[in-house]
C-alpha cells in the first residue's frame, strides 16, 4: 500500500489540438499507464482542464489548455526492488527508520517509478513483484530535504503509524537554514494550492490547516538557522511558511531563495513517536549531512552542532 500520490501539470501541444481528453492524456504520458487508467482517473475528477476539475473523457480540448493530472495513490505492478544502500538507525519486524540523503525520491511516481525510497525498501525487506503486503510509507520528505524517515514493514504498523499521524502523536522537527531572522514564533496560516502555478503551494484562506513552530537557534549577518516543528503535514509546509514571512530557505528553487546552495537547506533532524506494536516511546536525532554543515561552516562559523 502506497499512500502519496503525485500532481502533474502540462500545457497542450499544437500537435495534441483537439483531442478527447482520455487521449490526450494518453499521448502525454505514452509509458505509463492505459486509456482505462486514465479514464478512471477523469471520471474522479482527478484531472483539471484550465483550473476546472472535468470529469467528462470525450470532451476536446484544444491547444494552449492547461491540464493538471492528479495520479492516483498506487504504484505500477512491476514496482521492481532495487538494491539501493539505506542508512538505517533503527529497524525491528514492524518498523524501519532511515537518515534519507538529499536527492532521494521517497515514493514513485511518473518520472521516478525507480531509485526511489520504496524500491530501496523492497530489496531490503527481500519483498517479491508477486507478494500481496508490501513495506508501506507513511510520511514523506521532499526529494532535496534530507534526514529521518519512517516506514511501516507490515500492515498492522502501518494502520497505527497512520492513525499516529493523523492524531499529531509523531513529532517531527526539522533544522532549517533561512534568510533573515524568523525569531521565535507560531506560523499558524492555512496551506492550499497555488490558483496559478499549480506545481506551487501558497498560504491561502481556503487552504488546509497548517501549524508550524519557529526557534531561531542562531542568527548571523542575515542568515538564521533554525528548528522547525510541524503540527501538521502539509505538502512544504515548512518552505511555503518561511517564505509566507519573509525568510525563504537557502537553496529552495520554488518558494524564492534559490542562491548560495544546491538545494533547499533543510533536514529533518529529530524524531519522536511510540512504536506501533509494542507502545515503548522511541526517540532520533540526526546531525545534518556535509553539505548543510559547509554551509553554516562558511555563513555561521560561530555555529557548530
Amino acid at each position: 500500500m502506497f499512500l502519496d500520490s503525485s500532481i502533474d501539470l502540462f500545457t497542450v501541444s499544437d500537435e495534441l489540438h483537439n483531442l478527447r481528453l482520455d487521449k490526450l492524456l494518453v499521448l502525454q504520458y505514452p509509458s505509463l499507464q492505459s486509456r482505462t487508467y486514465f479514464q478512471n482517473l477523469i471520471e474522479k475528477g482527478f484531472v483539471s482542464v484550465n483550473g476546472k476539475p472535468q470529469t467528462k473523457k470525450r470532451i476536446l480540448i484544444p491547444s494552449g489548455s492547461e491540464i493538471e493530472v492528479q495520479f492516483e495513490n498506487t504504484a505500477p505492478p512491476d514496482l521492481i526492488p532495487e538494491n539501493i544502500p539505506l542508512e538505517i538507525l533503527f529497524e525491528d519486524d514492524h518498523i524501519v527508520v532511515i537518515n534519507k540523503p538529499a536527492g532521494m525520491v521517497v515514493h514513485p511516481a511518473p518520472g521516478n517509478w525507480t531509485g526511489t525510497f520504496v524500491n530501496a525498501l523492497l530489496f531490503h525487506c527481500n519483498v517479491q513483484q508477486d507478494d500481496s503486503l508490501r513495506p508501506g510509507i507513511v510520511h514523506r520528505l521532499d526529494k532535496d530535504t534530507s534526514g529521518l524517515l519512517l516506514a511501516a514493514k507490515n500492515l498492522p504498523a502501518q494502520r497505527k503509524l497512520i492513525e499516529a499521524f493523523s492524531s499529531r502523536q509523531i513529532y517531527k522537527e526539522y533544522l532549517a537554514i533561512c534568510k533573515g531572522n524568523p525569531g521565535k514564533r507560531e506560523i499558524n496560516e492555512p496551506i492550499g494550492r497555488h490558483p496559478v502555478q499549480r506545481q506551487r503551494m501558497t498560504v491561502r484562506p481556503e487552504g488546509k490547516h497548517a501549524l508550524t513552530l519557529l526557534n531561531t537557534l542562531h542568527s548571523h549577518q542575515g542568515i538564521s538557522v533554525v528548528a522547525a516543528t510541524l503540527h501538521t503535514g502539509r505538502t512544504h509546509q515548512i518552505r511555503v511558511h518561511f517564505q509566507h514571512i519573509g525568510c525563504p530557505l537557502i537553496g529552495d528553487p520554488l518558494y524564492g531563495a534559490n542562491t548560495q546552495a544546491a538545494r533547499q537547506m533543510l533536514h529533518a533532524w529529530k524524531l519522536r513517536f511510540n512504536h506501533p506494536i509494542t507502545g515503548h516511546p522511541l526517540s532520533f536525532e540526526t546531525r545534518p549531512p556535509i553539505d548543510m554543515q559547509n554551509f553554516l561552516s562558511r555563513q555561521l562559523p560561530q555555529y557548530c552542532f
